[in-house]
């Protein structure tokens, strides 16, 4: 009975629909679960953070312990090296190659057409070859490519020494048979394995699974969540019902691949993730005057917060004076009040002093000076912009990075020398520190703001 190979594409999948990070633990979970699951390869993102990314995808890569780790490289030669950088401890290391073969794709995205496409997929996986033996290349929109350049490009990508194809459903608006039809041509074209990631967007995922299988498709890739997508405990299902028919079979644990994943994507704690129920809860949030100390406490626990009940009192009195020029407040003041009033710390760190650069033309760089306990410390730092490079020269100070759940700001007051308030989230060990920070300077306010919470941190530890 043939086996046929699975992919998890959940943290991928999930990148390109939420817009928002998945946090430290969640990425690890994720990854965790579909190796125990017996997925045959887990797929990461594409790297955005480069630093960030790096730290995430080698924890990821070291504890996986049974499938591939797979992470794309990137457009340009030079980004092959990073990519291999997050994963190259993993048991089983894959580097992919994922270029677009269609010709609206090829000119829309990257300007290029057919013939330098061809050229970039050899240059682009002779370079990753270089760095791992085990090279994918993913047409990523083979259902609308022209037939024959798609099968230039499978042709010169094993030539170049990719070790498998994948074959991607990308507009989703494909029928099973058209999808069977398409492994057949490339499967007689290459030698080597041809995978299929298909789409559930016209509810037609299972189906066109199946028909792939039927003409000999090696591999499958799916998820544990996303949408339109293969679901991991769909494509269990139909092989464990269809396995005698088709001859095939995968690794995948049947018996507890749904309470698995059910029980995963309950414990995934993110505003990514927050269902639709918890989103309107959020929406009604509105606290007066005459609102209780259960009813700030409530209300504080739906925006992720567990207040002690000094924090809940300091919290209500705040919204009391809040109230005293005001109607009522919503989930947004909350937050602002909480992390004013809440959780207040002795100033472990204290900003000293800051600089910052910034322009159109090169990127931002911070320098950042913090007094701790009597001792002058500095840290400078890169970034995508000043709060970016700012927050990260912190983390050089300090020695440690937070998750930032979340940052705002806001004007406080109008006018040109209008005083600006930031809010900032930190996330540690799964719990919530939130800091405010004002000023005239957006940057100090920022600042601020992230010490407030980072002085939290330190507070409840020691």
């Amino acid at each position: 009975m043939k086996k046929i190979i699975t992919a998890d594409i959940t943290l991928k999948k999930l990148a390109q629909e939420r817009g928002l990070s998945l946090l430290f633990r969640e990425k690890t979970a994720i990854a965790a679960c579909a190796d125990s699951l017996g997925a045959d390869a887990v797929e990461l993102a594409p790297i955005k953070n480069l630093r960030e990314d790096t730290i995430i995808y080698q924890t990821v890569a070291k504890n996986v312990r049974n499938a591939a780790v797979a992470i794309p490289v990137g457009f340009q030669a030079e980004e092959i090296a990073a990519a291999w950088e997050c994963i190259k401890e993993a048991r089983k290391p894959r580097l992919q190659v994922e270029l677009p073969v269609s010709t609206v794709q090829m000119e829309y995205i990257h300007h290029i057409k057919a013939e330098k496409m061809l050229a970039k997929i050899a240059d682009l996986i002779k370079a990753a070859k270089e760095f791992c033996e085990d090279v994918e290349f993913s047409a990523q929109d083979a259902t609308r490519a022209d037939e024959d350049f798609l099968l230039a490009a499978v042709k010169e990508a094993e030539a170049s020494g990719a070790t498998l194809i994948t074959l991607c459903d990308d507009a989703g608006i494909s029928m099973p048979e058209e999808i069977a039809a398409l492994v057949k041509t490339v499967k007689s074209t290459v030698s080597i394995p041809v995978y299929v990631q298909v789409s559930d967007r016209i509810s037609m995922a299972v189906a066109s699974a199946v028909a792939a299988v039927e003409k000999e498709a090696d591999g499958l890739k799916c998820a544990m969540a996303g949408k339109d997508v293969l679901l991991t405990g769909a494509l269990c299902d139909a092989i464990s019902v269809c396995s005698a028919k088709l001859g095939v079979q995968t690794d995948l644990n049947n018996t507890k691949i749904h309470a698995s994943i059910d029980d995963l994507l309950a414990h995934i704690n993110h505003d990514a993730y927050e269902s639709e129920q918890t989103v309107s809860e959020k929406k009604k949030i509105l606290l007066d005057g005459e609102s209780t100390l259960a009813q700030v406490a409530q209300a504080a626990q739906i925006l992720g917060y567990d207040l002690s009940d000094s924090d809940c009192g300091n919290v209500h009195k705040a919204l009391l004076q809040v109230c005293e020029k005001r109607d009522a407040v919503g989930a947004k003041e909350l937050e602002a009040l909480i992390a004013s009033a809440a959780m207040q710390a002795p100033s472990t760190y204290h900003l000293e002093n800051y600089t910052t650069t910034s322009g159109s033309l090169t990127g931002s760089m911070s320098q950042v000076t913090l007094k701790c306990n009597g001792e002058l410390i500095c840290g400078v730092s890169m970034g995508d912009g000043p709060v970016d490079s700012a927050f990260r020269a912190i983390e050089q100070c300090i020695g440690y990075h937070y998750e930032l759940d979340d940052f705002q700001v806001q004007a406080v007051t109008e006018g040109k020398e209008a005083l600006g308030s930031a809010l900032v989230r930190l996330r540690n060990n799964g719990k919530l520190y939130s800091g405010n920070g004002t000023s005239t300077d957006i940057v100090a306010a920022s600042l601020r703001a992230y010490i407030n919470a980072l002085n939290k941190i330190v507070s409840e530890e020691e």
